[in-house]
């Protein structure tokens, strides 16, 4: 049941993705360089819509939403500048090539078939990465979540933000993502 589940949502997923443009690498690479930000102003609603949703029905349900908080390692981040170049070059990311290339753009088929080669590579040298610094320069306490309230398997994760609720952190940064788009202009040049 949980596969069908997953693979209704990335449909419906990939089917957002491609009616927002977000599948055609000149709307991100236009966002990027803050020639055309309907689409930040469009990351930035779903950002907030999701975070009041999910953190409401946490509220409500405690425990069934998941939570998976990655740990905060040097390697995170050296990781996370190899993406935003490559998300900054080709103007697609894994979600949105995959959605790109179910709608068949050619550029998506060789950045999917890039990134699966790259995750291949870092599996083959993960033993020899493993033991350096990257694994090892923890930042910001490690697996560390923004708001109180964020468990998984019984587990709470150290708050960056402890003098609030976690709900009522996540309803105020979610009202501000959600104010942020409707205020940033559409074009800053």
């Amino acid at each position: 049941m949980e596969i069908l589940l997953a693979i209704l949502l990335g449909g419906a997923f990939g089917y957002v993705l491609q009616r927002l443009g977000a599948t055609n690498p000149t709307r991100i690479i236009d966002m990027l360089t803050l020639r055309d930000l309907k689409l930040a102003k469009e990351i930035l609603f779903s950002i907030g819509l999701a975070t009041i949703i999910v953190f409401t029905y946490n509220a409500i349900v405690p425990g069934q939403a998941h939570f998976s908080i990655k740990a905060a390692y040097l390697g995170v981040f050296v990781g996370g500048l190899i993406f935003g170049l490559g998300f900054a070059i080709g103007g697609l990311c894994p979600g949105t090539s995959v959605a790109a290339m179910g709608e068949g753009r050619k550029d998506a088929i060789v950045y999917v078939l890039g990134g699966l080669v790259g995750a291949y590579l870092f599996a083959l040298s993960f033993d020899s990465l493993k033991h350096t610094a990257l694994y090892k320069t923890v930042i910001l306490g490690g697996k560390t979540t923004i708001a109180t309230g964020v468990t998984r398997h019984g587990h709470e994760y150290h708050a960056l933000i402890t003098f609030l609720p976690g709900i009522v952190t996540a309803l105020i940064l979610g009202l501000l993502f959600i104010y942020l788009a409707k205020k940033l202009p559409d074009r800053i040049r």
